[in-house]
C-alpha cells in the first residue's frame, strides 16, 4: 500500500507539472515576466519560488530537515530569472529533484520520519504537504496565463461548455482503471 501511495503521488505531481508546461506552451516570453501590479507574482517568480522550495524539501529528503540553511527563500519572490530558458533550465531541475527523491522511497524506508522546519512528518505528510502547494502555485501559472491570453487561450483540462461530452465519452468506456489526468492531458 505504501509504494501504491507514492506511484499515485508521482502520477499526480507528473499532472501537475504538464499543467504547467501546457501553459507555458500557450505564452509568449514576454507573458512569463508580466505582472497583474508590483505586489504580484509573474509566472517566472512563481517558478523561482517552486524551483527553489523542490530543492529545499527534496534533496536528501530522507535524512535532512526540508528546510535547508542555503534557502533564500525570499529571494525566490524577486525578478531574477531573465528569460524563458533560464526558467526552464529551474522548472527541470526542481522537479528532476523531486522525482529523484520519491522514487528513492521504498518499503525499507516508507516509515522514515521527515522534518520540515524541525517539525515531524511521516512522508505521507510531507508529500501531501507539497503536493498541495505545487498545485496551488501551479493553478496561479495556469490563472495568470488564462489571463494574458484571454479568448485565445486553450483550456488544459475539460474545455468551456464541454463537460457533457468528456462525461459520454468517460462513461461509454465502461468501468476502467487508469488516473483521472489520462484523458485529460
Amino acid at each position: 500500500m505504501e509504494l501504491d501511495y507514492i506511484q499515485s503521488a508521482i502520477k499526480q505531481f507528473e499532472y501537475y507539472k504538464s499543467v504547467g508546461e501546457r501553459t507555458f506552451a500557450q505564452l509568449d516570453e514576454e507573458h512569463l515576466f508580466w505582472q497583474f501590479n508590483a505586489e504580484s507574482n509573474s509566472i517566472a517568480i512563481i517558478v523561482n519560488h517552486l524551483w527553489g522550495n523542490m530543492r529545499s524539501r527534496w534533496t536528501d529528503f530522507l535524512t535532512s530537515d526540508g528546510e535547508k540553511e542555503w534557502r533564500n527563500r525570499d529571494l525566490e519572490f524577486e525578478s531574477v530569472i531573465g528569460t524563458k530558458a533560464e526558467m526552464m533550465v529551474k522548472w527541470e531541475a526542481g522537479w528532476e529533484c523531486l522525482f529523484t527523491a520519491l522514487h528513492s522511497v521504498n518499503a525499507e524506508n516508507f516509515n522514515t520520519e521527515i522534518f520540515i522546519r524541525n517539525q515531524a512528518h511521516t512522508i505521507v505528510e510531507a508529500v501531501n504537504r507539497q503536493l498541495a502547494h505545487y498545485a496551488y502555485h501551479i493553478g496561479q501559472i495556469a490563472y495568470i496565463g488564462r489571463m494574458v491570453k484571454g479568448n485565445t487561450w486553450k483550456s488544459l483540462t475539460i474545455p468551456k461548455g464541454k463537460s457533457s461530452h468528456f462525461n459520454k465519452a468517460k462513461f461509454s468506456k465502461g468501468k476502467h482503471g487508469g488516473h483521472f489526468s489520462d484523458d485529460v492531458k
